[in-house]
């Protein structure tokens, strides 16, 4: 039975703080002097008296009587809430009229996807372009696994919340304390935050860029202050430094963090998904590079600094742009669209079906070749010296299946209100992979997604959701047994 006054509870703390991260955002809209500031004092005040209420109704619960029905839906709810009140300071300052509108730039903001319904973001103040870097920033590693890291008695340390909110099919823990494991990793977030806002200083971003274009490049989220994105600065150094950054976030933060505080190299670089996700990267961009060089007459320099910029960006699910792909040839939309689903390493910011379970499959696939000529074989499937049980391939299959049935579903419904097939289809998966950018014509990588009818806006808010939380949190919610009392 699900013990909804403790749902009610830990829900009212995350929508103070939620309060707390938008006072951030008032001060610099004070800072600046611009007319967000009565925006941000409403939304403060509104998302406190919900966050009394709850408490009221959670009052007397008890932190430790969480279940695993619980935790799924903590998790469900405290994304979908906390998008819901993130729309406050777009729609009373007016900056988006439109509900559905402002609850899919939030939840796109929050799911770090970056995809955006905004024509023109340079137009709007800074508190509101901060807020939107900072949803993203918020939503890098996780709302709850950021709580539980700052605060770890608010959720009881449950490593329950942390599995349904954690992407990736293997769950590793650095202590034996899941709040010590998340402080670890936060910390690590932090620093690579710290150092890639210096490095953008130093290349010549203003200080209000750098702050905002390090929480969304680390975060692999992918929203901008500018309209042509990275492009806007018109700097090859600037885009390097971008690249490395989205490529590092992409790897698994606990690798990171053996390797900066305990200096563990080895573990790194023997890692079997981290040398899966370089030589893909690497393979992605040689091809692409060789296509604009060849095919759009770049040359060599320019040709592999928007091939490696596109590849990662994509793969990383960041959503930053150096150039339009709408303008490559469209076989790079192949290469491109594989970024987008395969994703890069579990454990890290970036979204997608993750480089570890790709490994997986064609592990499987080659165990079952072999099988064939050995029928009496017993063919382990090991990954970094750890076998993979039976359970775990078959979960990894029943992943696979769900996400396939989801983006045809999506996509023909898609088809069906009117949206053109190439983007129907790059749509679906970009936003059930928190990508951000699609490939097509009617709405390319350069352009928003105000264009979309409502009832596709509210389709993709639902597959960010259940891209971030790696589709099964959600979905179990909506099964007859999680609400069954057995």
């Amino acid at each position: 039975m699900l013990n909804v006054k403790l749902i009610y509870k830990i829900i009212s703390k995350l929508l103070f703080l939620e309060s707390l991260f938008m006072l951030m955002c008032l001060i610099v809209a004070i800072g600046y002097r611009e007319d967000d500031v009565f925006a941000f004092i409403v939304s403060i005040l509104l998302t406190q008296m919900a966050a009394y209420v709850l408490h009221y109704l959670g009052r007397d619960s008890s932190n430790n009587i969480m279940g695993r029905k619980d935790s799924f839906l903590v998790v469900t709810l405290t994304w979908t809430v906390y998008s819901l009140f993130g729309t406050l300071p777009f729609l009373v300052g007016g900056y988006i009229t439109n509900f559905t509108n402002a609850y899919f730039e939030t939840i796109s903001g929050f799911t770090t996807t970056g995809a955006t319904i905004l024509d023109d973001v340079e137009h709007l103040p800074h508190g509101i372009l901060f807020w939107r870097s900072l949803t993203q920033w918020i939503g890098g590693l996780g709302i709850v696994f950021f709580t539980i890291a700052v605060l770890p008695s608010m959720v009881g340390g449950s490593m329950k919340v942390f599995s349904a909110e954690t992407t990736g099919p293997i769950k590793t823990k650095l202590h034996p304390r899941l709040s010590t494991s998340a402080q670890s990793i936060w910390i690590v977030f932090l620093a690579l935050s710290i150092v890639c806002f210096i490095s953008f200083k130093l290349l010549g971003m203003g200080w209000f860029d750098s702050i905002n274009y390090s929480m969304t490049t680390i975060a692999t989220g992918g929203f901008s202050t500018h309209n042509d994105s990275i492009e806007y600065f018109s700097s090859p150094a600037l885009e390097y430094v971008s690249t490395f950054f989205c490529f590092l976030s992409g790897i698994n933060f606990i690798l990171l963090y053996r390797l900066v505080i305990k200096g563990e190299i080895k573990s790194l670089f023997s890692n079997a998904e981290v040398k899966f996700y370089v030589f893909i990267t690497l393979a992605f961009t040689a091809f692409i590079m060789f296509l604009l060089m060849n095919t759009n007459g770049y040359g060599a320099e320019r040709a592999f600094r928007s091939a490696i910029y596109q590849v990662v960006s994509f793969i990383t699910t960041t959503g930053l742009f150096n150039d339009d792909a709408a303008k490559w040839p469209h076989v790079t939309w192949i290469i491109l669209a594989l970024c987008m689903f395969m994703g890069a390493c579990a454990g890290s910011t970036s979204g997608g079906f993750k480089s570890i379970r790709c490994l997986m499959l064609f592990k499987v696939v080659r165990n079952e070749f072999k099988q064939l000529l050995h029928p009496r074989a017993v063919l382990p499937l090991r990954m970094n010296d750890v076998n993979i049980s039976m359970q775990r391939r078959v979960t990894l299959l029943a992943f696979l299946t769900v996400y396939c049935i989801l983006c045809i579903f999506c996509a023909f419904v898609m088809v069906s209100a009117g949206v053109d097939n190439t983007n129907a289809i790059t749509i679906t998966i970009s936003t059930l992979s928190n990508v951000g950018p699609t490939l097509g014509t009617e709405i390319g990588p350069t352009m928003s997604w105000n264009e979309l009818p409502d009832l596709c806006k509210w389709i993709c808010a639902l597959l960010m959701l259940m891209g971030r939380l790696e589709i099964f949190s959600v979905l179990i919610i909506f099964t007859p047994e999680f609400w069954s009392d057995r």
